[in-house]
């Protein structure tokens, strides 16, 4: 049997595989509807084919995915749906045009260029099909698929996952963009193909992906969390314990992550590389081939440990403590190590320098630590899950382990925010068992581990002690809670609909 990230994308004639039964598919059918009858009043004919990619929450693993290490996330319901046609080859002007169900959007008009630029200097939200449209006309051409001259597109986006949330909005659009692109022109490749390309599509937008969001909305099954494991991307199932429960909370602080990349995400991944580097170097790699060969601190980890067998341990973060300074480093210490200035270290890569523009310092111990110690986090989650624990101690246990990839992401890597700690307080202090923020962070949500019996109460309370004062001030509307604060259970992957 084959392998599930071997399998194509499924295709659907009928929404219950995806939607399942009762409200939520009455919910699903009557979103349908509006996107198909909108299609038609915006472009003056129906879709040919729908696509759907689900957000995303990461139960743990934070800012790993990037550096190689395995992550472990789930799928929640909130989706984001493409409806597309393609045009014919005599119809003109050649053009693409995207729509969206939410009004706040205005229509991006694109040419039908695969080659074009994407304009990171003038954000725009159509920007993000482009990613996929650019991708697959690259992936396509890697192929050897002749995907004849470039036609005109008509797209209608409808997304449920709310965005800046640190649910993988844009992974959710990116994927759902590229799968929809796929079916127009009769394509379908397995999973973990389409995982890796969405991840470089996302890329085109100048956020440095790591692949845990694209993979996960790809290939979630329902009623699972994914162990995602990176070169080569494959997904192995991990069932939660019974008793317990995920909800999600928004902080109400919008994570731009595109916007923010120099300061923040991108800045992150520049200084793990760095890190790596330096360490590198000091555990007696040629300072050339630190330099050419290493790009993430899971290239050296090997080395890390070997050091630590000298000390009966096989702990990586020993060498980090011996080796990097807890001190930042400037440009100009790291520059003494590595005998070559940082640009040409990073490869003169545009992303790359526009961190380097940004940053007064490193913090190269710190992103370090947080790396090595989040990589075994995660296997400490997946391994309890799969002891004989008793259903209390395995939900206790999963609960410190998200306490302390919390902190690690609020300390060492610096990811929170004064909204997010007040939340993630909040919820334990509501009886969450566990709390952390999860997506890039910055902003965006947090995650709670919460027993099955307190799930409502725990609603409750955290809209009293969180939410009500943001009521008050006319931040969010009451009417809308249910958008910022739910519990979910694991959800299922991309699907194609052809209705």
């Amino acid at each position: 049997m084959a392998k599930h990230e071997d399998l194509p994308v499924p295709i659907f004639s009928t929404l219950e595989p995806v939607y399942g039964s009762g409200s939520q598919l009455e919910e699903a059918q009557l979103r349908f509807e509006r996107i198909k009858s909108k299609f038609l009043e915006v472009f003056g004919h129906q879709p040919d084919v729908y696509a759907r990619s689900p957000g995303r929450v990461n139960l743990i693993g934070e800012h790993i995915d990037y550096e190689g290490y395995s992550v472990l996330p789930m799928a929640i319901r909130q989706d984001t749906i493409v409806a597309i046609r393609k045009q014919d080859a005599g119809e003109f002007p050649k053009l693409i045009r995207t729509a969206n169900l939410n009004e706040k959007y205005p229509v991006c008009t694109y040419p039908a260029d695969p080659d074009q630029d994407v304009d990171l200097k003038n954000h725009k939200w159509g920007h993000y099909f482009i990613c996929g449209y650019k991708g697959y006309y690259e992936f396509a051409k890697s192929k050897g698929i002749d995907v004849g001259e470039p036609v005109g597109l008509d797209i209608l986006v409808d997304g449920t996952v709310p965005t800046g949330s640190g649910l993988s909005s844009s992974a959710a659009f990116v994927c759902s963009s590229t799968i929809a692109i796929m079916a127009a022109f009769g394509a379908n490749f397995p999973k973990k193909e389409i995982a890796q390309l969405t991840c470089d599509c996302e890329r085109h937008i100048g956020t440095q992906s790591g692949g845990m969001d694209q993979a996960i909305s790809v290939m979630a099954k329902s009623g699972f969390a994914e162990l995602i494991d990176f070169n080569p991307i494959r997904a192995t199932d991990v069932q939660l314990p019974a008793g317990g429960s995920f909800v999600i909370a928004h902080s109400l602080a919008e994570s731009q992550k595109a916007v923010t990349a120099a300061t923040n995400y991108n800045n992150r991944v520049v200084e793990c590389r760095l890190a790596a580097i330096v360490l590198g170097i000091k555990l007696g790699m040629k300072r050339e081939e630190a330099i050419s060969k290493v790009k993430t601190l899971s290239d050296i980890e090997g080395l890390c440990v070997s050091f630590a067998g000298n000390y009966g341990s096989s702990d990586a973060v020993l060498a980090v403590k011996e080796f990097l300074n807890e001190e930042p480093y400037t440009a100009e210490d790291i520059e003494k190590i590595t005998e070559e200035n940082l640009p040409s270290v990073l490869g003169n890569d545009p992303t790359s320098l526009d961190v380097l523009r940004s940053a007064k310092h490193f913090k190269l111990f710190q992103r370090a630590s947080h790396v090595y110690s989040e990589a075994k986090r995660v296997h400490a989650f997946k391994d309890t899950v799969l002891s004989d624990l008793s259903d209390e101690d395995m939900l206790k246990k999963l609960g410190e382990l998200m306490n302390e990839s919390h902190y690690s992401c609020s300390v060492l890597y610096e990811c929170s925010c004064p909204e997010l700690e007040e939340l993630v307080k909040a919820s334990r202090d509501n009886g969450a068992l566990g709390a952390r923020l999860t997506g890039a962070g910055w902003g965006g949500c947090a995650v709670a581990l919460v027993k099955e019996n307190i799930v409502p109460q725990f609603i409750l309370n955290l809209k009293e002690s969180y939410y009500q004062s943001r009521i008050e001030k006319g931040i969010i509307n009451k009417n809308d809670l249910g958008l910022y604060v739910f519990a979910s259970k694991p959800s299922t992957g991309a699907a194609i609909f052809k209705l």
